[in-house]
């Protein structure tokens, strides 16, 4: 991968500092696990191709378990097959203090639409409206979960010798959370502590000429905004935005006021 040493631990030291969407089992009965924070500080691993965001979350999961005093990594991506065809993958497979854990890994960015649905969890959308909090739930509950029970997953386990262990399913389920600007959002819930900015839609960027602007990469998502960027102008910003607007997408964005204080936003197309 292209990225410096430098840069992977900064977007390492990033996901770990991001929150989990809720504690316990306040959703859909979904227990979080929470890695001890014995974890190494350092992401150890070697990376030999280009991942995307939500494969390198990943990759900084496994960081964590493997360096983890109390964890034992028995498999990760375990593919489960069915004549040639892919049915779906299994993230990790742990041993957590004398447990066998399935663990699901997830890692999302969200925006709040308060015109969606009537809970707090149908109003969590993608800030591309590609998908859902609700979709995910949806999808862990009905096909990733039940996957470990089927009888070709019972296959490849006992394949890799893990067939006599009684798993018990977890998730880790981390997000950046997007409310609306200037407005307030109530969490029942989810937790608040995931919130990192607010979205904004084009008629609302008017106040900010006097700003500048940043679009970060995709990777750089996992970032809080600092200074050392090469900042846009209000009017740069505005046409280089609308590139990624022409085409239904919602550019991150960092923003610098004249007062130098930082703020990571969600620029909607819609």
């Amino acid at each position: 991968m292209n990225l410096s040493p430098q840069h992977l631990q900064e977007l390492y030291h990033a996901y770990c500092k991001t929150h989990l969407l809720w504690k316990r089992t306040d959703v859909n009965n979904l227990r979080q696990l929470e890695i001890p924070r014995d974890f190494n500080s350092s992401f150890l691993r070697k990376l030999e191709r280009r991942l995307r965001l939500g494969q390198l979350a990943e990759q900084f999961v496994f960081n964590q378990l493997d360096t983890s005093k109390s964890v034992e990594i028995l498999a990760e991506n375990i593919q489960i097959q069915k004549d040639k065809r892919t049915l779906g993958e299994l993230d990790t497979l742990l041993v957590f203090d004398h447990q066998p854990i399935h663990l699901e890994i997830i890692y999302k960015f969200y925006v709040y639409d308060k015109t969606l649905g009537t809970t707090e969890i149908e109003r969590w959308i993608g800030p591309n409206r590609k998908d859902s909090l609700v979709e995910k739930l949806t999808k862990l509950k009905e096909k990733q979960l039940p996957l470990l029970y089927s009888q070709d997953c019972k296959l490849a386990l006992k394949q890799l010798e893990l067939d006599h262990h009684h798993f018990e399913q977890q998730v880790l389920f981390k997000a950046q959370l997007f409310v609306p600007y200037q407005e307030h959002v109530n969490f029942e819930f989810l937790n608040a502590d995931c919130v990192c900015g607010y979205y904004i839609k084009t008629a609302q960027l008017e106040p900010f000429q006097n700003h500048q602007f940043y679009i970060p990469s995709k990777l750089d998502w996992f970032l809080e905004p600092h200074v050392d960027v090469d900042w846009l102008e209000f009017s740069n910003f505005r046409s280089d935005s609308q590139l990624f607007l022409d085409n239904n997408q919602s550019p991150m964005f960092w923003m610098k006021s004249e007062l130098g204080e930082l703020v990571k936003s969600f620029l909607v197309w819609w």
